[in-house]
């Protein structure tokens, strides 16, 4: 039988085209013999339809019916009818039609699949992974697929109605020393030299505005060689932008925007301008985080002032020495086990506190702690005071330098917002962060290293801290973070050579170094470089967050595993000896089958 031409798709069917003639292409989905007639549920990638296979209206077509199964290929002509009341679907768009069909084709035959083409499928996500082509025919994976694809276009449309131009950059580049590790590639006319694989187009685009185009954006490809996570791959895809003679005010508000359209436009929740801010440091205070999830309180509750001048020396000690002691505050949760409270014990101790304690106010107006024996009465009352505690609340307590007690505090916070049913998973809520450290030390090598990276600026009051404490510079540096994941990040950039300059002085580059690394970019700030700066949204994680999805890989179409490998491909994989010489390259891994 001759094929013929598809007219609709499955779900794009509805009682307007009853009594219609219509022609679908799609996959067999389920398949029911009921004796006279068969039914099948036509899948492709617009929906779901019921066809019927009547021996009344075709015998032949209702013979070759019977060869269907699940996953074939088929075409199928039909007029479409009124489902019986008893019948009718109201899961689905088209559930009120059916197909009655008067001509098939078979066009391909499929194997039995590994796991059902469902939605509810459970199956390890290697298999899924394996067979990654069938994991994506399910409605589920095809929605969120859809649903990058507009979030895509809606951020090309939103800049482009901003005048920016869609630049590409190169994706063989140089090798950038800061930051997460390269992916190498071998130039085979260049032997023995390598191009790296871009972590992001940071010094591209800031020749593009060295270049005069002022307004560049892109929806970049970025590779970095990196342990991975849940919201990590080694290849990802950010929306790149970057503008000329702004300020850092101009770059908030027009990301805010666009985030806050797409959020309307994909979740249907209003939110409005402008996003709260916090600075770096008031995040860390109360959040022991520079990504809150802000869905719910429990603010972190400084004690160290009253805690320098109370009898207990631990603390005293601690507080006097320019360490902190905080404490987080869990409502109703005096019924706490002593097991369970040591078990939160050990594990600040194992995240890398030298310990914790608690207080626990009981229900009938009594405390217990195992450190209330060392304060008085009147200090007591004013750590019950300071924390607004209420009989049947615990308060976790840990006095440590400050980093340590953000991390402790800042992971039990996020433990116990789940655990005890804080957040609101319908909430999204929208944050800037800004006023980083320009710096981190490095202890281990004994340096300053960027906080972000060396192209960001200072704020223009704090350059003299370069020259005299570079550890009191804070950075004009922002970050966007949607219930405590960073969605992106950005900056003004330094745009001075001279400045450039004495930033990697302070990171410990050379005048050489900095030549051989950054050369090309120092040579273009001699040029005229206008002020400019920019930011990175992770296209993967706005993307995740709006299919409520816990897993980054749901929503690339092909994903790594979290060791970096392909199942589907099985990359990575050995190549051949001789393109190896070719590339003038050779391995020093031995294979097992080398040895024997």
């Amino acid at each position: 039988m001759s094929i013929l031409k598809r007219s609709h798709g499955c779900g794009e069917l509805t009682k307007e085209h009853v009594d219609q003639e219509v022609t679908l292409m799609g996959w067999v989905d389920t398949r029911r013999d009921l004796g006279g007639l068969v039914f099948i549920e036509l899948r492709d990638r617009s929906g779901l339809l019921q066809v019927v296979f009547s021996p009344e209206l075709d015998t032949e077509i209702h013979e070759l019916s019977s060869k269907l199964r699940s996953e074939f290929v088929i075409s199928v002509t039909g007029k479409v009818s009124i489902r019986p009341e008893e019948s009718i679907n109201k899961n689905t768009s088209s559930g009120s039609i059916e197909l009655y069909a008067t001509h098939l084709s078979i066009l391909n035959t499929a194997k039995t699949p590994p796991f059902e083409i469902k939605d509810e499928v459970n199956v390890e996500e290697a298999l899924r992974l394996k067979y990654r082509y069938l994991d994506l025919r399910r409605p589920v994976m095809q929605k969120r697929m859809r649903t990058r694809h507009k979030v895509t276009q809606l951020v090309r449309n939103y800049m482009d109605q901003h005048d920016f131009y869609e630049i590409e950059t190169p994706m063989l580049t140089k090798r950038t020393p800061e930051g997460a590790r390269d992916y190498l590639v071998p130039s085979r006319v260049h032997p023995g030299e390598f191009y790296a694989l871009p972590q992001s187009p940071q010094i591209f685009k800031q020749i593009l505005m060295v270049a005069g185009y002022e307004k560049y954006f892109q929806v970049a490809r970025c590779f970095r060689d990196e342990d991975l996570r849940a919201d990590r791959q080694p290849e990802f895809t950010q929306i790149d932008i970057e503008m000329s003679f702004i300020q850092q005010e101009d770059i908030l508000n027009l990301v805010e925007d666009m985030v806050i359209k797409i959020i309307k436009e994909f979740k249907g929740v209003d939110l409005h301008q402008p996003i709260p801010r916090l600075t770096y440091e008031e995040a860390m205070d109360m959040y022991g985080s520079d990504k809150p999830d802000t869905r719910f309180d429990m603010k972190f509750i400084d004690l160290t002032d009253m805690m320098a001048s109370s009898g207990f020396n631990g603390f005293a000690d601690i507080a006097k020495s320019g360490g902190k002691v905080k404490a987080i505050k869990l409502d109703k949760m005096s019924d706490m086990s002593r097991n369970e409270l040591d078990m939160l014990r050990d594990k600040a101790v194992k995240i890398g506190a030298k310990g914790l304690t608690w207080f626990i106010y009981n229900q009938d107006g009594t405390l217990k702690s195992p450190i209330a024996k060392f304060f008085t009465e009147t200090e007591l009352s004013e750590i019950k005071s300071i924390s607004k505690a209420e009989n049947g609340d615990v308060l976790l307590v840990v006095g440590d330098d400050y980093d340590t007690v953000a991390n402790v505090l800042g992971r039990f916070r996020s433990e116990f917002g789940k655990k005890l049913n804080l957040i609101d998973p319908k909430k999204l809520s929208l944050l800037w962060v800004i006023d980083f450290p320009l710096f981190e030390y490095d202890s281990q090598n004994k340096r300053w290293a960027a906080k972000h990276h060396p192209f960001t600026s200072p704020k223009p009051e704090h350059l003299g801290y370069l020259d005299t404490d570079p550890g009191k510079c804070k950075a004009n540096a922002y970050d966007l973070v949607l219930n405590g994941y960073e969605l992106g990040g950005g900056s003004i950039r330094i745009h001075k050579k001279d400045v450039q300059k004495k930033m990697f002085e302070v990171l410990g580059l050379t005048d050489e170094e900095a030549k051989q690394k950054f050369g090309f970019l120092m040579d273009a700030f001699e040029f005229g470089a206008p002020p400019h700066g920019g930011l990175a949204l992770g296209l993967d994680r706005i993307v995740m967050l709006l299919t409520d999805c816990d897993n980054i890989r749901d929503v690339i179409a092909f994903p790594k595993t979290q060791n970096a490998t392909c199942l589907m491909t099985n990359a990575p994989s050995n190549v051949e000896p001789q393109l190896m010489r070719e590339l003038s390259i050779r391995s020093t891994v031995i294979k097992e089958k080398d040895k024997e």
